[in-house]
């Protein structure tokens, strides 16, 4: 007993279990310790979250040549009955489940009926197919164009090529181990006369799904003539395949149901304290990330002890087709899971048939026909995307997640979160795991992180909600970089070829700036391409321009990428270029061109385009030089919450250096003409919940060195940038007269919010206007006034640069 002691307490601390080790765990009689120890390791990876995967049971076909003692779902062959559904019934009950909300089609047959059925092999003849599984290729394919369900394939025992084969048409694919007793395959077994239940065979069928590379479902079956040192052998040899293939997605620890007219009918059922013993081990050997489930219609009434146990997930459930292989046992409904959870302290949350960390990570794990359908219906996180708004588009903001951010009493969240919480808001120094967690919040999480933020703010910035009158000039299309995301610019050898490439000469460039004055506007916000014929000298000669123009405006222009390439091309350290900028009136920089401050991501989305490092170095010089910047994450498409803690603690670390950042403004991937979504290879940009936990985050992890968290409004949309500010948020942005690269990705909102409007919308909240300038001191009434009063906008002159459309650019236009 107390060696079993000392082991728990090992993986507890995260230690990996020795076979040796965990083999000791049969006579540890303590089942509260070992539960408390499954729970503490599984909440060290899945948190407050509890998954499942909506579904539709398809049972392809009900023959099989195993004769296992305790199956009903295996039937013989009826005159009356088809040996196989028709796909047209199969893609009839997908119909269904899709209308319900369904992502998941799981299949599920009997091992190979046509060696054993004469009534199969005719049937299959007849369909125009030698095998089952071969026309399970076709089923699931069809389906899955049909509705656009993923297909989940449980076909029994498989080779190389039917392996090969299958993992075209599915998500993932499923055999349960049951158990590596041969003794079970013995006569009087549950097993005998079942040659696909062989523990060698379905062993291999697992390791030849590693070796190609298919998220894999497995399990045990208890309670059918095991000993517990079979299970826990079971196990091991499921780690032994996991650890060197990591394929396995699940593990299933399931309990024998007695069923009528079987063999075991009389067969004692396992306990519900032997069947948490079981999970609680599973969990301690096979460590914190293994997804352990539990089928919950198979023990009703007590959920809660499955929770208790160390289980995450409660695999498929279906809210339109039975559980065909226990057909006595109901599926619960989603609302008793969900207050199951509740009650847990846990959020209950869909995913799809295939789960978060391979979903993830489509390239190595899906065929390439379903990666770019599984990356549009995942958020960050790999879970299921659950409604249709995104940054740009016009959809409403979700009412549920809208609903948590309002401040309204809500029941507490667990105390070490709360805590957490407590030291961010004491500006504390979080971890990189601490703000993940973080961005993984949701249900009551979410709305802490949010609360939490909004009182940060509501201390640092009062009740007043600023903005900046200002103009975006944005003097080139034409760059000669290859960012992945960027539908703005063009050119012979840009990404996306949509839309003219111009050139703004200089004349329109101060029109546009006086103009701009005329209408109470502070700041030109300038940025452009990267032409090819730029050098240091033009972006010299567009400052002049401008303050010559209108001599009291603020030049806040050239992201790090501009001023880098501009020092470049005059040959002249980059502090040296910035001194010569700011002489000639450039008064801040953009903190643009940062996307993802994080290598792996950037050589993905702009390979071409400055290092994490570049970045940091043009910035903390310009800084050095009396030159003050804003900040940004561009952020939604193939990053991860991990990318995004490592972005906000450079830029932490960044200000606690030089205190040179005005602000720091999330910015949502706009995915509609982003090229790099376009070909299939995004996200849909981040999730309602996910915009708003930047805009939270940021406020707490940046705390108190950044003070100004900027709401991008046409991003987010009015209201999704109203929310924003009542989670952190305290500034509204720019009524950016003539923005044009949002609406060049595809945003459906204005190219300007006018003062009037913004104050209108600010009020709404319960809170103060105040117009600023670009450094966030206050603004003459006269500018403010001549802002209110603004004649519309006239209409703007691109110069066409000809020399760089593309040959095809006819074709790209029609």
């Amino acid at each position: 007993m107390a060696a079993s002691v000392d082991i728990i307490n090992q993986a507890m601390d995260g230690t990996r279990l020795s076979d040796e080790d965990a083999l000791l765990l049969i006579d540890h009689q303590d089942l509260g310790s070992l539960l408390n120890a499954a729970c503490v390791i599984r909440d060290a990876a899945h948190g407050s979250v509890l998954s499942y995967s909506p579904k539709v049971f398809i049972p392809l076909t009900r023959l099989c040549r195993d004769v296992c003692h305790y199956c009903t779902f295996v039937q013989s062959p009826k005159n009356t009955e088809p040996a196989f559904l028709a796909i047209e019934q199969m893609s009839d009950i997908a119909r269904k489940g899709a209308k319900a909300g369904c992502h998941e089609a799981l299949f599920t047959l009997g091992d190979k009926p046509e060696l054993r059925y004469r009534v199969a092999r005719d049937a299959l003849r007849h369909l125009g197919h030698d095998t089952t599984l071969s026309y399970l290729a076709q089923a699931a394919k069809c389906v899955h164009e049909q509705t656009g369900l993923l297909p989940h394939l449980n076909p029994g025992v498989l080779d190389a090529t039917d392996i090969v084969e299958l993992r075209k048409v599915s998500a993932s694919m499923g055999i349960m181990l049951e158990s590596v007793s041969e003794r079970l395959c013995r006569k009087g077994g549950p097993h005998y006369g079942s040659p696909d239940k062989h523990p060698s065979v379905r062993l291999e069928t697992i390791r030849l799904a590693g070796e190609y590379a298919v998220p894999f479902t497995t399990g045990i079956l208890i309670g059918i003539g095991e000993t517990r040192r079979e299970r826990i052998e079971s196990l091991l040899a499921i780690r032994r395949l996991q650890e060197h293939y990591g394929h396995i997605q699940e593990v299933i620890v399931q309990n024998f149901r007695a069923k009528p007219n079987t063999l075991m009918s009389q067969m004692a059922e396992p306990s519900l304290e032997d069947h948490q013993w079981t999970i609680a081990v599973t969990r301690l050997i096979l460590g914190a990330e293994m997804n352990v489930q539990a089928p919950p219609n198979l023990r009703p009434g007590e959920l809660a002890k499955l929770i208790d146990a160390g289980i995450n997930d409660w695999g498929g459930i279906s809210p339109v087709t039975v559980d065909h292989v226990n057909p006595e046992a109901p599926w619960p409904k989603i609302e008793h899971l969900e207050r199951a959870a509740k009650a847990a302290g846990k959020q209950l949350v869909p995913r799809l048939a295939i789960y978060p960390r391979y979903a993830c990570d489509a390239n190595r794990w899906l065929d390439h026909s379903l990666r770019t359908e599984v990356l549009r219906s995942i958020d960050s996180d790999g879970f299921v995307r659950d409604h249709d708004w995104a940054p740009g588009s016009d959809a409403s903001v979700p009412k549920e997640q809208l609903n948590l951010i309002i401040h309204v009493p809500h029941p507490p969240v667990n105390p070490e979160f709360r805590s957490h919480l407590d030291r961010l808001m004491n500006a504390e120094c979080p971890t990189e795991s601490d703000i993940v967690n973080l961005f993984t919040a949701r249900g009551e999480e979410f709305r802490a992180v949010c609360e939490a933020a909004d009182r940060v703010r509501s201390e640092v910035n009062g009740d007043t909600v600023s903005y900046v009158v200002n103009r975006n000039i944005n003097y080139t299309n034409v760059c000669y970089f290859r960012c992945r995301f960027c539908a703005f610019s063009k050119g012979k050898t840009s990404e996306n070829l949509r839309g003219q490439p111009y050139d703004l000469d200089l004349e329109e460039i101060a029109r546009r700036t006086q103009e701009a004055w005329d209408r109470g506007a502070t700041e030109v916000c300038m940025q452009g391409g990267i032409h090819p014929d730029y050098t240091g000298q033009t972006y010299l000669e567009i400052c002049r321009a401008v303050k010559t123009a209108a001599p009291d405006i603020h030049v806040h222009a050239f992201s790090p990428l501009e001023v880098w390439q501009g020092a470049r091309t005059l040959g002249m350290a980059v502090s040296e270029y910035l001194r010569e900028l700011k002489a000639t009136g450039l008064a801040s920089l953009p903190g643009t061109a940062a996307e993802i401050l994080d290598n792996e991501v950037r050589a993905v989305i702009c390979p071409d385009k400055l290092t994490t490092a570049q970045w940091s170095e043009v910035v903390e010089s310009a800084h050095e030089a009396g030159i003050p910047t804003t900040s940004t994450i561009m952020f939604g498409h193939v990053d991860r919450p991990t990318h995004w803690a490592r972005h906000l603690l450079r830029l932490r670390d960044l200000q606690q250096r030089t205190l040179g950042i005005t602000e720091f403004v999330p910015l949502p991937f706009v995915h509609m003409e982003a090229p790099i979504y376009i070909k299939g290879q995004a996200r849909r940009g981040p999730t309602f919940r996910e915009t708003v936990l930047m805009h939270a985050v940021s406020r707490l992890v940046l705390h108190p060195y950044i003070t100004n968290i900027q709401a991008s409004w046409v991003k987010l949309g009015t209201q999704g940038a109203l929310a924003c500010l009542q989670a952190g948020a305290n500034d509204l942005g720019g009524s950016l007269m003539n923005e044009t690269i949002s609406r060049a990705a595809g945003a459906a909102h204005g190219q300007e919010l006018s003062p009037g409007r913004m104050e209108h919308l600010i009020r709404q909240i319960g809170r103060s206007p105040r117009q600023r300038s670009t450094l966030y001191q206050d603004v003459s009434e006269q500018r403010h006034q001549a802002a209110i009063d603004a004649e519309p906008l006239t209409a703007v002159v691109n110069r066409p640069a000809h020399r760089y459309a593309h040959a095809n650019l006819a074709t790209f236009e029609s």
